[in-house]
């Protein structure tokens, strides 16, 4: 059985990378282009890959791959209509990030809400010696204790910032769905959420109904000014409104792991404000601890080997 893996690079270099324990051949590519794809699985049994997109014109020029298995949770972008008309079992890997993605949020937010990043940056220039004194205010400090937490995303990493802010001392929110009602007493409307929180961290999926969820209403609608985090998906805000929201003081700032292109395009607005000390823009990290990526490369080796087997897990297609 051939299993090749496309993107390597998208695994830390601290992983230990075991391999299936049944005989086959691995061939690793450190990355790969969407041009390259057929050429690299022709003849595969199993691929596996993170981020590079496998769509329908691929699939069908691939007619011995049996399986795709991906080293992630999130898979737009794979063509799961085409893998199940020609039969490949797609597989992906679930709630290996359940300590990493709450606690990168949490360092967003705690970085940002005691004015971490100003306060280094004003260090860095000398102008603690020019204070002469042995502290200067130059930036926002507030505690999170007593403070509001709106979470949009009620899954696994969701309830694990919400746990992680309990322990803070803050309120926790769960958002209902955008134009959803009717979802129960544990859900806060979505328009409330908005208006009330001091902190709001983005835990959704990227799909049409989440594309552009936030953007220039629902700026509008925060009046305490928050915090905007994202360590979910790239596209969930408009970064053109978010720019202006910044600048209009609709927010106070924003720590996003996600971008709605990644790497960032050169015309990214983003790109455009990372010397602000209220914002924060970190390099699609907050998954990536040593000790999840080892989990989530367990889950891989072990969907591989139970599809070998005839046992098929974590399917998706």
């Amino acid at each position: 059985m051939r299993i090749v893996f496309l993107d390597r690079s998208t695994i830390g270099p601290a992983v230990t990378m075991s391999k299936p324990c049944f005989p086959h051949e691995w061939i690793e590519h450190d990355r790969t282009r969407p041009d390259q794809v057929v050429e690299r699985l022709t003849g595969a049994d199993i691929a596996v890959c993170n981020k590079v997109p496998i769509r329908r014109d691929a699939i069908m020029q691939l007619p011995d791959l049996k399986m795709i298995c991906i080293p992630a949770t999130g898979y737009d972008a794979f063509d799961i209509d085409a893998c199940k008309e020609r039969g490949i079992v797609v597989s992906n890997v679930r709630g290996y990030a359940v300590n990493t993605v709450p606690e990168h949020t949490f360092a967003l937010i705690l970085a940002l809400r005691r004015g971490l990043i100003g306060f280094r940056q004003d260090v860095i220039d000398g102008r603690w010696q020019e204070a002469q004194q042995f502290c200067f205010f130059t930036h926002p400090i507030n505690d999170l204790a007593g403070s509001t937490l709106g979470i949009i995303g009620e899954g696994a990493l969701g309830q694990g910032v919400a746990r992680l802010g309990q322990a803070f001392g803050m309120r926790t929110l769960f958002a209902a769905h955008k134009n959803v009602t009717g979802l129960g007493p544990l859900y806060t409307p979505f328009d409330e959420v908005l208006e009330t929180s001091d902190v709001i961290t983005l835990h959704s999926p990227l799909m049409p109904a989440t594309r552009n969820m936030i953007a220039a209403p629902e700026f509008a609608k925060m009046k305490r000014r928050p915090l905007l985090i994202n360590c979910a998906r790239g596209g969930l805000v408009n970064e053109a409104d978010l720019v202006d929201a910044l600048d209009k003081g609709q927010i106070a700032g924003i720590g996003f792991d996600c971008l709605t292109s990644e790497p960032p395009k050169a015309d990214s607005p983003l790109l455009q404000i990372l010397d602000r000390p209220n914002v924060i823009v970190t390099p699609h990290v907050a998954w990536a601890s040593d000790e999840a990526m080892q989990t989530l490369w367990h889950q891989v080796i072990q969907h591989i080997e139970n599809f070998e087997a005839g046992r098929p897990s974590n399917r998706v297609a």
